[in-house]
């Protein structure tokens, strides 16, 4: 059985082709990285998704990768050329802003998950010190409640029946059942 074909259209709900968009994005990416890694090759890429908001991934210097493309396309001298000019202009402004915004998170994450190893690692050894302390404590308390039964029961013994001493006969003491 050969396999089914998939038919390509434009996703019709805008809610579902935002999500196919973030799906599909990450997939292409992905591609963009391997191609880099593979081949060598100078990758970059700008998506705008649905909701008309940039996205870009590829070579550190984006920039420099975009004005090789542009070099190699042929210049018109006409009307559209100054239109094209101011498009990219705000298109490199987007991009610049996107590219700062990911440093600015990248950032911000590193210090969130350095910090959150530290408070969990702190966090774990206070747990156990505490832990420790109290089973400690407990245990000192089971043996103070021990001994202190221990006393009564033999007070209790000795009350209900007094100790006598003869000279033959030596004290007998009730043992307590374990």
């Amino acid at each position: 059985m050969g396999r089914r074909k998939i038919e390509i259209k434009l996703v019709k709900d805008p809610n579902t082709r935002q999500v196919t968009f973030s799906k599909r994005r990450t997939g292409l990416f992905k591609k963009a990285n391997e191609l880099f890694i593979m081949c060598g090759a100078e990758v970059a890429i700008v998506v705008f998704s649905p909701g008309e908001k940039p996205y870009s991934f590829g070579h550190p210097d984006v920039d420099s990768v975009a004005a090789k493309f542009l070099e190699q396309e042929p210049k018109s001298n006409g009307p559209s050329s100054s239109s094209n000019d101011a498009n990219m202009e705000r298109l490199n402004q987007q991009l610049d802003d996107v590219m700062d915004e990911s440093r600015e998170e990248a950032k911000k994450g590193e210090v969130l998950d350095e910090a959150l190893m530290q408070y969990n690692n702190k966090n774990q050894l206070e747990d156990l010190k505490e832990l420790h302390d109290s089973a400690v404590t407990l245990r000192d308390n089971i043996k103070e409640r021990v001994d202190e039964l221990e006393a009564v029961e033999v007070m209790l013994m000795i009350k209900e029946k007094p100790v006598e001493f003869d000279e033959n006969h030596v004290a007998k003491r009730k043992r307590r059942k374990n």
